[in-house]
């Protein structure tokens, strides 16, 4: 798809630039919020790897990859950000961006899509190119060229040799369409929302989201992507492979502890206030799920309702 570089819309203001920010973030999970303050402003580039950066702030972490002609971005955080990240690019490189990768559909990933020229190819996993397509903001014409230029099913190679990337999907989690971006030479993956941070996630069930495949989905991952040592998560400080681990077993616990409390024709909140969260798991830096996200139940409301549905 061709893409129209349009400067006005990038450089919207007023009423205008404020009701693309309440769409964007309309369309954004709660992720790093928590119903509390907004997220940190864009701070500088830390370096991951060699070649590797991450831009926090604004959204979900930005991963900055430099290659000889050109630099890959994964994700563009909540709108009108383009030009922060730029900046902070523009301070480990002078190279053009020539590749965005979106992880998933949600507005702090994608917000700032549009920012970046038409010779920039934006690639997503199929899924969450369906989902980007049904998002408001995008349906406004000066914001088309944020949309996918090239999709991928389950598996996608971009670039050879050291600047190879590769991007793998392994079912339903966060949203249907949760992308894993592996930086090979670095031995570093960004997994998006998919692995935000070390509490319970946010299930996006409108975008096709699962708590039921959500532990499978990060255990497959987790025995596919070899190589690994460190993870750029969705907005959390970069972790280790070893996180991503156990992050598909704590998914995995509030599942099993959903299941045996429907048995017992529980209610969500009484699954939620008898969880116990394993000593082993909060000596490695999880938080026992809490309500908020799915309603005073936390995550058993959603989890209840998808095996409700599934019996």
């Amino acid at each position: 798809m061709k893409r129209v570089f349009v400067l006005g819309a990038i450089l919207l203001a007023g009423g205008a630039g404020a009701a693309i920010v309440q769409a964007q973030q309309a369309a954004a999970p709660p992720q790093g919020r928590g119903g509390g303050p907004a997220f940190p402003p864009v701070s500088a580039a830390e370096k991951v790897a060699d070649n590797l950066y991450m831009v926090p702030g604004e959204g979900g972490n930005t991963a900055v990859w430099v290659m000889a002609d050109g630099v890959l971005l994964v994700d563009t955080k909540l709108a009108n950000n383009g030009q922060a990240i730029l900046d902070q690019v523009r301070k480990v490189t002078d190279k053009p961006i020539t590749y965005i990768v979106n992880t998933h559909t949600h507005g702090d990933h994608t917000g700032s899509n549009q920012f970046f020229p038409a010779s920039v190819q934006i690639v997503v996993q199929e899924n969450t190119a369906a989902n980007m397509a049904k998002m408001d903001v995008f349906k406004e014409a000066a914001n088309k060229q944020g949309l996918a230029d090239r999709t991928y099913k389950d598996k996608l190679t971009l670039f050879r040799g050291k600047e190879e990337v590769e991007l793998r999907y392994f079912g339903a989690a966060h949203t249907d369409g949760d992308s894993f971006v592996v930086f090979k030479s670095a031995r570093v993956m960004h997994s998006g929302d998919a692995f935000a941070n070390k509490g319970q996630p946010f299930i996006d069930r409108a975008n096709g989201g699962s708590g039921v495949a959500y532990p499978a989905t990060l255990k497959k991952a987790a025995r596919e992507i070899k190589n690994v040592d460190k993870v750029i998560t969705g907005h959390s400080p970069v972790m280790t492979f070893q996180d991503f681990v156990d992050a598909g077993d704590f998914n995995q616990l509030m599942l099993d502890h959903a299941r045996a409390a429907l048995g017992q024709n529980k209610t969500p909140e009484q699954a939620l206030k008898e969880f116990t969260l394993p000593e082993s798991f909060k000596a490695k830096g999880f938080t026992a799920p809490g309500p908020g996200r799915g309603g005073a139940g936390g995550n058993f409301a959603v989890l209840f309702e998808e095996l409700k549905t599934a019996k």
